[in-house]
Formats: C-alpha cells, structure tokens, sequence
C-alpha cells in the first residue's frame, strides 16, 4: 500500500480493510488506500467497479461493512450526525452531471455555499466569487444563466462551486464524462491547478485514463470488487500485470471477460423463465 512516510497529520482519508455493498449483494472488499494533503488520487476503473460506492463512503452516505474509514481523523463509523455533516463542510464535491442549479446564473450557482455556510457581506462574497471565477476561466460568466454556457464550461462552474469554500479534500465523480478533447484537457489541469493552489487533496474517480496519469500522484485500479493494483502513473504504466495491461490498453480479451459471469440468482431465474413453457 502507499508510503507512509508522510507526516500522519498530513493524512485526509484512509481507508484499512473496508467492504462495502447494498442489501444482500458485496460491491467491494479488502479495499485499503490512503489520501493525503497536496495530492490528485486518481481512482480508476471500468464501468460498475464499485468507484462511486467509495465516493459514497468517503462522505458517509454508506457505512463499511467491514473494515474503517477515516476521514480528518475521525471514525466514520463512530460519529453522529451533526459530526459528520461538520466534516462534509471540510469538503467540495464535483457530481458526475455537475448538478447546478438550473434558475440560477453561474455567479449564483458559485455564490450558493458561501451564502449557506459563510457570513459574508456582499462585497466581499462578490469579489470571492469572482476571483473563483477567474481561476477557472469565467470571471466574465458570471452573468449567464446555466442554459447559456456550453457543458464544458458548466463543469468549470460546478468546479468552482466545489472549491469557493477552499476545501481540504475535493471528490471528483467522473469529472471527465461527456466533455469534448478540448474541456477535458482544461479540466484535468484545472484540477490540479486547483489542488495546487488550495494545498488539498483530490481524488478523481474516472476511467480516462490519459488524462487521469498525467495530473495524479497516486492511482488505485479498482475491478472484480479489490483493488487490482496502485501506485504512480509510471509505475503502473509499466506494469506487467495482466488485468492492468487490459484495462490500460481497453483490450476485450483478458482477465476481465467478455461475456457477464453466471450466478446462482441466474440459473434459477431461467428455471422460473423455461417452466412458464
């Protein structure tokens, strides 16, 4: 697993032993990483690998199964309400679909968490929106309403929406989706722009893979519910690994089949199908 050599105040998340699932069906297990200040964790993995799930952990929306996740400092598990939503204020969250607010202009859509949790007098929430604005492109935005400005720029906004109240650590689902070459590439140097700036820690959960190694410190590949491999962009890129090489290189033949696995919930579905003959 990581180094950690970092001083232990430098730690944001971590994650020892963790599984995770819904009802009676396990998404992930065994699943240990570490987040710390200053670094892009970049969480990678195909579509329905458990990524989201982890995103939902990390925020408390689900508990662990088995195993501890520990966000600044404090047991997920062992805290109460009013705990968590005090940590969830030391976060910014990027939404897959970026889920502004459609009846608000982008200065409004920004403006939104300073007005819920900073006591600020106008001029001040003004020029702090702005100034968010400008780092990512589109101080002179401000005043266009959601359905004037392209998705590429919408992302930019949701991402200056998820950074105004200068969070320690930054979750970005999906970041990438649905963007052209030319937003994609102005997105992931914005995020590590940003988590240079702010001095936080960002894990970006994506499946692209080009722009994922080029702005992250650490990558974990998530598939078949563990955690395949980690380690930098380099290290992994030359690795040997036969699920790696798959999953890098997007070839259909594999450690990861083509065809969906049967299961005993299956088999006995197509008796129920075949005795309705």
């Amino acid at each position: 697993m990581p180094s950690l050599s970092s001083a232990p105040d430098d730690l944001v998340l971590r994650l020892t032993g963790v599984s995770l699932g819904y009802g009676d069906v396990d998404i992930l297990r065994d699943i240990s990483l570490d987040v710390r200040r200053g670094q892009v964790i970049a969480l990678m993995g195909g579509s329905g690998s458990g990524k989201t799930t982890l995103l939902r952990a990390a925020t408390g929306q689900i508990k662990a199964r088995a195993g501890q996740v520990i966000l600044f400092e404090k047991d997920l598990a062992r805290i109460d309400g009013n705990a968590l939503q005090s940590l969830r204020q030391k976060m910014g969250v990027l939404f897959q679909q970026g889920a502004l607010f459609t009846d608000l202009n982008v200065f409004e859509n920004v403006a939104f968490p300073l007005r819920e949790h900073a006591q600020l007098a106008f001029p001040e929430l003004l020029t702090r929106v702005l100034d968010t604005l400008e780092a990512v492109g589109l101080r002179a935005a401000a005043h266009l309403k959601v359905s004037e400005i392209s998705g590429g720029m919408a992302r930019r906004v949701a991402l200056a929406r998820a950074v105004i109240l200068e969070p320690e650590l930054v979750l970005y689902d999906e970041p990438f989706a649905g963007l052209d070459p030319i937003s994609l590439g102005i997105t992931a140097r914005l995020i590590r722009s940003l988590s240079d700036r702010l001095g936080c820690a960002s894990v970006v959960i994506t499946h692209d893979i080009t722009e994922s190694f080029a702005i992250a410190d650490h990558v974990y590949l998530v598939g078949q519910g563990v955690i395949k491999a980690h380690g930098t962009p380099d290290t992994l890129g030359k690795s040997s690994d036969p699920y790696v090489q798959q999953f890098l290189k997007g070839e259909s033949d594999g450690p990861v089949p083509f065809d969906y696995p049967s299961s005993p919930k299956f088999d006995a579905w197509l008796t129920r199908q075949e005795g309705k003959r």
